[in-house]
Order: C-alpha cells, then structure tokens, then sequence
C-alpha cells in the first residue's frame, strides 16, 4: 500500500496498482554499484497483489457485472424453451490447396443436437446447398427452423426487391423455418462460427490434402466421431420429422409459410428489409428485432428482442406487405 500512494503521484509510466507495485519492487536499485534488490526478496504473485489491495479497498474501479447468458436460440421462442431444433449452416471459404485450387467447404450445426456436416467442394453455389440440405435432412430428418447468414447463395440476390431465392423456396417447400442472422453481426452465428473453427482445427490443419478428395476422406470420419462424442446430446434434442418420400422441389410453385430475419433498427427506429426500409417503433433504435415475413396473412410482425431478458419479446408493429409471385427455373 506504501508502494501504491508513492506511485501514484510520481509515477512515470502512471501505473499504480499491483502490476506497478510488483515492478518497482522487482527493479534493480540504481544506488551503491551493485545491482541490489529494493529492500526485498519475496515478491507477491500479481494475483497475491490484486488480493491485497481489493481487500484493503484501493481499487476504485466496480466489478464487472456477467449476467447468465441467454438459452440457446433465444430469438425464437420454440427453439428457446427447447421445443424445436434450429439448424445453422455456414460456407468457410478461403482455404487454398498446396498448388491447387481454392475450396470452400459448406457446414451444417444443429442448435440442440450438435449434429455436425461438412460438404467440401471446388466451389459452393446455391444448387450444391440445395443438394446437401435434401442429403443431410433425408438421413436425420427435417428440423423446425434453419439458420443462414446474408450469403446471397442462401438468401437470393440483394439486388432485386422481394426476391426469394432456391434455397428458401426449398426450405418453405419442407416447412422448414427460414432463419437469416443480422448482416454483420455474429453473436447470432456464434456456434456455426466455433463449429467452423473446430473443423479447420481437426480436419483442415491436421491432414495433407493434395486433392479435394484428400480432404473429403477424413471430413465424413470426422463428423461421425462427433456424433458419437454427441450421442446423449443427440439424444435429447428436440425430435425432427421424417423426410417425405415423394417430394420434389417445384420453384415455380407459390412459397408458402414464414420467412424469419433478424435485423437491428436504425437509428430512427427503421429497418432494412427485403430490398425495403420499414419504419417499425422510433423509440426502439439500434436494438435487434426479429422480423416475421408471413406468407399466408400477408403482413410483416416486428419483434422486440432483447438479451438480457430473453422472455420479453412483445410485438412492436405490424405493416401489410404481399410478397410478389415471382417464379424461378432451373
């Protein structure tokens, strides 16, 4: 403590808790012509020293408050109370072969379930996550609700008001939930960004791979052993629908059902949505709020959501919108 009141008035670097304290006590004597200690020879850990002088009441700075973070998709309220299982899918791109091509590799992550895939290709287009949907879903069936980010491969071009691409015409089509995170944002694709990680870490960076099927034999081991590490997991999850036997996918066919975006308001309270900007609630701005686009009632319901209160999500307002029936081909 005498240490702290001599530094703080004249210190040099202006450091006076216990990293300061610890420093000058450890600092050669400049006094005599040797080298000696100032007047000790058993310096508390800085950790010792943070004990001290919380107990002594020198730090004037508070705690910082950690509140319990949110159940998992607590944006939705059936995936939040653990009713219904939600999917994230994700493209890791950047990953270049040792004299070869680039690859890009599409990554799926069931919410409560932790079930993992990985579909490694050349490159990913909106056909090739059409496809791997239709596999995945056809060997563990169908959830509630699927996740994706503003990948225009999975939401469609941005370009075009209203439009609504394959991938979630193939969604609607299964009565799967179309989920889209909030453009930069990824506190909502957390867990697809750390199952993302993991897998350039075990799969990636642990094995050569000179071709692209030098990389898709250890991905399949590797999804597999995490099932396997995930069984009681999977387990308890949620149950998920079987897969229809005779379904096709017609995209010229109407889309029917919710589409799901979760967006943050400006800050006029205003929201980007569908190539259009909506005016929603101007004493909610920049909050994140979940946007129901509802087919069949032809209306958008705006959501208030907020983390550290995950229960609370009245509804902010309600705006007529019909979805325009355009009609795509293969």
């Amino acid at each position: 403590m005498m240490m702290r009141a001599l530094l703080h008035p004249k210190g040099q670097l202006g450091i006076f808790g216990s990293a300061g304290s610890n420093t000058t006590l450890t600092r050669p004597c400049a006094s005599s012509g040797n080298a000696s200690r100032r007047g000790t020879t058993a310096v508390p850990a800085l950790r010792t020293s943070n004990r001290i002088l919380e107990r002594r009441g020198a730090f004037e700075a508070r705690h910082r408050v950690r509140h319990r973070p949110p159940p998992r998709g607590w944006y939705l309220p059936d995936v939040g109370n653990a009713s219904a299982e939600l999917e994230q899918f994700d493209v890791v791109s950047g990953l270049l072969m040792q004299g070869g091509p680039a690859v890009e590799v599409l990554t799926g992550l069931s919410l409560h379930g932790g079930l993992v895939a990985s579909w490694p290709r050349l490159g990913i287009t909106a056909q090739v996550v059409r496809e791997a949907l239709a596999e995945h879903w056809r060997a563990w069936g169908w959830p509630t609700s699927a996740q994706f980010d503003h990948d225009t491969r999975f939401q469609g071009p941005p370009q075009h008001p209203d439009a609504i691409g394959a991938v979630i015409r193939r969604c609607l089509s299964l009565a799967v939930v179309p989920v889209f995170a909030p453009p930069r944002e990824r506190g909502f694709q957390a867990a697809s960004e750390r199952d993302n990680s993991r897998w350039q870490a075990k799969v990636w960076a642990r094995f050569p791979h000179a071709a692209l099927q030098g990389l898709q034999a250890p991905s399949s081991p590797y999804g597999l052993a995490c099932h396997r590490r995930r069984a009681v997991r999977i387990e308890a999850a949620p149950p998920r629908r079987p897969f229809p036997g005779q379904w096709r996918l017609n995209l010229a066919a109407r889309p029917h059902g919710r589409i799901v975006c979760l967006r943050r308001t400006t800050e006029q309270g205003h929201v980007h949505l569908l190539g259009h900007t909506v005016e929603v609630e101007a004493l909610w701005p920049h909050r994140p709020i979940r946007c129901e686009v509802d087919r069949e009632g032809e209306a958008i319901r705006f959501y208030a959501l907020r983390r550290r209160d995950p229960q609370w999500q009245p509804l902010l307002s309600e705006v007529p919108y019909r979805l325009p029936g355009k009609q795509l081909k293969e």
